[in-house]
């Protein structure tokens, strides 16, 4: 992925329809903070802490395992508002 890829994906909600991309009013997000889905927003909206405790697996094809795999976040300590990357799963 280049600069130009990696600025398309900055601010879009993970998930989302291209076509209507952006964050939505009243909803909450975590934002993404490295590997292949840096810059994007996570919905959590409705989502528990405890729900959140150990992380998200999401489906993604940009990471080591291509087509079928998922990348890894997990809640930064101290800032339950960012998700860092913490590894590939196939």
């Amino acid at each position: 992925m280049d600069s130009e890829d990696e600025q398309l994906l900055r601010g879009r909600v993970y998930g989302r329809d291209h076509e209507d991309p952006g964050p939505r009013p009243g909803q909450r997000y975590v934002e993404l903070v490295g590997g292949p889905l840096d810059g994007l927003l996570l919905d959590i909206t409705g989502r528990t802490p405890d729900d959140m405790g150990a992380g998200v697996a999401l489906a993604t094809e940009l990471g080591r395992f291509g087509a079928g795999g998922r990348a890894i976040y997990a809640p930064r300590p101290g800032d339950r508002r960012r998700f860092d990357w913490a590894g590939d799963a196939p």
